[in-house]
Parts: structure tokens; C-alpha cells; sequence
């Protein structure tokens, strides 16, 4: 008798405690199920179109209106992904689309010329959550380098890819390559003619050339990039270039760096660069701005500012980020004259900056 109210005890008791159990991984399952299913509202995307000596008594209204324009227009396709609850990968690649398509900025149509006379375009792009990424190098016949950044991060084991390689992957992935002659531009062309007299290799928005070369006066382009947070706290960023002008020997500069050019970490923030990319190489700065904030505990603004106005001017480079970090704050660092770039917050509310008193 007494065996049995043991046992009796004992089987209650396991039920109980079998209960309990069942009821907390039903709170558990309940919890994640809320998490994915009602993320939170808080969003925000900003994007660059390149840093430099950019004055407004160079500028033309036309031209800065031009530049607004498509800035505005660039960022409101990435927006209007983020609000309808898109990834912030999305948002980014399809942003920078705009500006790779437009003569505009240094990217895609608008890019400038090797000493060679052709076009190299290189791009990244890194997935704050999962911190994979993607790049390609020295692209000639790519329309939109940034959609070949991302199929390298998600269908290949590879970070990147340069030249022909990344063209025959394209290929293989179903990229329509086009003729060299897309990224054409007469402006860019006599430039570059113009800077080969010189004999010199600039930055397309390098002050040296700003008040002497009078397409680098009026029309100032440069790299583009974009940073996202999406509704599922999640962090992308993306960068796209064509270089220098008059650049030789295949190279390469920041914007395909992970590190350097474009970082993302959702622990942190996400960054993209435009600048003198040897220097931004050699301080990778869109990677120390994330290690400040994580080792250091720096705000994004402090760490921007850090990395942008002491650590690069130290070494002798100049240019500037746009950065957003977990919680949806933003930094839009530069040293120059002027940056091209907007941001739009979760209400919707835009702001467009080209010089530096804005």
C-alpha cells in the first residue's frame, strides 16, 4: 500500500512536471512566433553619390537639381521597400540600381575611364544578420555591378570574383552582359583626354582638378552606396563604383573591400564608403567604425566621426561614409567640401544634402 502511494506521488509528480514543461516551450514557441510576426516598425535607409570638392558656387541649378532628383528618387525605391516590410538587402541593391543606371554618379552608366579608355566597375555588398558578403572587381560588361555582388554572396562559396572570371559567372547565372560601349559617356570620355594630358590619375571629384577642369567643375560624381535596417532589425549595406579616372593596372580601390568599402553587422551598424580608396583600404574604415561601436562602445556618430575627421585625414585621404546602425540612427560622415546623400526614417520624412553646410 505504501509502494503504491509512492508510485502514485511519483506519476503525479512527472505529469506535473511534464505540464509545466509543455507549457513553457509553448511560451517559448509563442514568443519567436511573435518576434517574426510582428517585427518592429523601425526603419530607415541613406544613401551617398560620392564625396569631394563640391561647391555650390561651382555647381549649376539645373545640375543640383538633377542631382536632388535622382537622389530622392533612388532612396523612395528603397523606402518604399523597407515600409512594405522588404529586406534591407533588397532595399539596398535596388537603390543603388538607380544610381548605376543614371550618368549622374560614378557607378554603372555613369563610370569613368581607365588610361586604357574602357570602364571598370567594382561593387559590394554584406548581410548585416549572417555577415556574408559579396564583390566583384574590374567588370567591364556588367550592367549592374551590385546585382553581380550579391549573386557571388548568395550563389557561390566565394566573397569575389574579378575580370573576366566574375564576367563568366555572370554569364553562367543568367547575367545579360553588354557591349562596353553602354558605359559611354562623352563627358566622362574628355575627361579622361583632358587628365591624360596631365598626366596624372584622379579621383573623379578630386579638388586638385576641381577649378581647372571644367567637366570636374560643374558636373561632380562619384561613388554610390546605401545602407538599409528593415523592419526585422536587420542590417545590409552596398557599394558601387567605377573608380578613377585614367586609373591603370586593373585597379582596385575600397568599394569591393568588405571592411573597408561596405560593412554591415547587426550588432553594430552598416557602412558604405566614398573616398580616396587606397586610404580607405589602409584604415578600413567601414569596418573600424563597427569595432569602435562594439569594442569600444561608441555611439555610430561618435565612431564615425572618429574614423572620418582624425583617423583618415591622418594618414592624407579624404571622402565620407553614410552609416545606420541597430536602432535606426544615422551618421553621414565626410571631411570634404560636399557629399551627395539623403536618408528617409521609418515616417517617411526625407532629407537631401549635397554641400557641407546643410
Amino acid at each position: 500500500m505504501k509502494n503504491f502511494k509512492t508510485l502514485t506521488l511519483l506519476i503525479g509528480f512527472l505529469l506535473l512536471f511534464s505540464c509545466k514543461n509543455q507549457s513553457n516551450s509553448s511560451e517559448i514557441s509563442d514568443n519567436l512566433t511573435d518576434k517574426s510576426e510582428n517585427p518592429s516598425q523601425n526603419f530607415g535607409i541613406v544613401i551617398h553619390g560620392g564625396a569631394g570638392t563640391i561647391l555650390k558656387e561651382n555647381m549649376s541649378d539645373s545640375l543640383e537639381m538633377a542631382y536632388k532628383m535622382k537622389l530622392e528618387e533612388a532612396i523612395r525605391v528603397g523606402h518604399e521597400i523597407l515600409r512594405q516590410g522588404g529586406t534591407a538587402m533588397e532595399a539596398v541593391t535596388k537603390t543603388i540600381n538607380i544610381m548605376e543606371d543614371s550618368p549622374l554618379f560614378n557607378a554603372g552608366k555613369g563610370a569613368v575611364f581607365t588610361h586604357e579608355g574602357i570602364n571598370e566597375l567594382d561593387a559590394s555588398v554584406m548581410d548585416g544578420a549572417t555577415l556574408n558578403a559579396g564583390a566583384v572587381a574590374g567588370v567591364t560588361r556588367v550592367k549592374n555591378p551590385i546585382d553581380l555582388a550579391l549573386a557571388v554572396m548568395n550563389d557561390s562559396p566565394h566573397v569575389m570574383l574579378s575580370g573576366k572570371g566574375a564576367e563568366t559567372f555572370a554569364q553562367e547565372r543568367g547575367f545579360e552582359l553588354v557591349d562596353p560601349t553602354y558605359f559611354y559617356t562623352e563627358n566622362r570620355f574628355q575627361s579622361l583626354q583632358r587628365i591624360k594630358d596631365k598626366d596624372k590619375t584622379e579621383l573623379d571629384h578630386d579638388g586638385k582638378t576641381a577649378f581647372t577642369d571644367p567637366f570636374i567643375k560643374d558636373s561632380k560624381f562619384g561613388t554610390v552606396g546605401c545602407v538599409a535596417l528593415d523592419k526585422n532589425g536587420n542590417l545590409a549595406a552596398g557599394t558601387s563604383t567605377g573608380g578613377m579616372t585614367n586609373k591603370r593596372w586593373n585597379r582596385i580601390g575600397d568599394a569591393p573591400i568588405i571592411g573597408a568599402g561596405t560593412y554591415a553587422n547587426n550588432a553594430t551598424c552598416a557602412v558604405s564608403s566614398t573616398g580616396w580608396g587606397e586610404f580607405f583600404i589602409r584604415a578600413m574604415v567601414a569596418h573600424d567604425i563597427s569595432a569602435l561601436m562594439e569594442y569600444k562602445g561608441l555611439s555610430l556618430q561618435e565612431a564615425a566621426a572618429e574614423v572620418i575627421q582624425k583617423k583618415v585625414p591622418a594618414l592624407g585621404g579624404d571622402g565620407g561614409i553614410v552609416s545606420i546602425d541597430k536602432h535606426g540612427n544615422v551618421a553621414m560622415e565626410f571631411n570634404t567640401a560636399g557629399m551627395y546623400r539623403a536618408h528617409m526614417n521609418a515616417a517617411g520624412e526625407l532629407i537631401i544634402g549635397i554641400y557641407k553646410d546643410e
